[in-house]
């Protein structure tokens, strides 16, 4: 069954900290500026907290707890084998857990931390020398958490699909459910293919090649 992915938010998602915005807001009386967030912001922030800009605006967030953890080290773990080696499977796929991707953006450049991320190897070849990804993934998982939530279903979807990323999975620990998702190119927007929940098989777009239980995710 095919549905249109609920509408994102246009609002900054979660809460800002340090370094906040870019641009130009009114506070009733005058219009302000404030500073657009950078890379420095992000290699600043203390190493036990995950840094994200996203429009210009700067998130600190906690590490994620161990239900999120475990739910990110599953999905590498049953795409790693048949996608990464090739053992069982097509092969051909990068899968990584926590990359740090830069993207080109307004009012800056975005620098988020997807869960987990793949790169088909015919279009990134050889990894980065450098300690983040400037190349767009092919796919990207978040996993929710009450921290991240709001930031995943808002600004982060919106830059994933004015990048062109053709598929998204989110996965909440919570209420153990899989939603996958396929760029739509020519709105712009995400197309709900598909809501898994309990232990349903998963085979989904682009990794249908291979199943794995949707209970794999979570801790039994």
């Amino acid at each position: 069954m095919k549905a249109r992915a609920q509408s994102k938010p246009r609002s900054a998602a979660g809460r800002a900290a340090g370094a906040g915005g870019g641009g130009r807001q009114r506070d009733g009386r005058r219009e302000t500026s404030y500073r657009v967030a950078t890379y420095q912001d992000v290699l600043d922030a203390p190493p036990h907290k995950v840094a994200e800009v996203a429009h210009g605006k700067f998130y600190l967030m906690p590490r994620p707890a161990p239900p999120h953890a475990l739910a990110g080290i599953a999905v590498v773990g049953n795409l790693m084998l048949p996608f990464g080696r090739g053992r069982g499977g097509p092969g051909g796929w990068w899968v990584l857990y926590e990359p740090e991707l830069h993207f080109g953006g307004s009012p800056g450049k975005d620098i988020l931390v997807s869960d987990v991320a793949g790169w088909r190897r015919e279009r990134m070849p050889a990894m980065p020398e450098t300690a983040y990804f400037t190349a767009t993934p092919d796919w990207v998982c978040e996993i929710h958490s009450p921290s991240t939530r709001k930031l995943d279903l808002g600004q982060k979807q919106e830059i994933y699909a004015r990048e062109g990323i053709p598929h998204l999975w989110l996965v909440d620990p919570a209420v153990r459910t899989l939603e996958t998702f396929a760029l739509d190119k020519e709105k712009g927007d995400w197309r709900l293919l598909e809501r898994l929940t309990d232990d349903a098989e998963v085979r989904q777009p682009p990794f249908d090649a291979f199943a794995f239980p949707l209970n794999d995710l979570w801790e039994n």
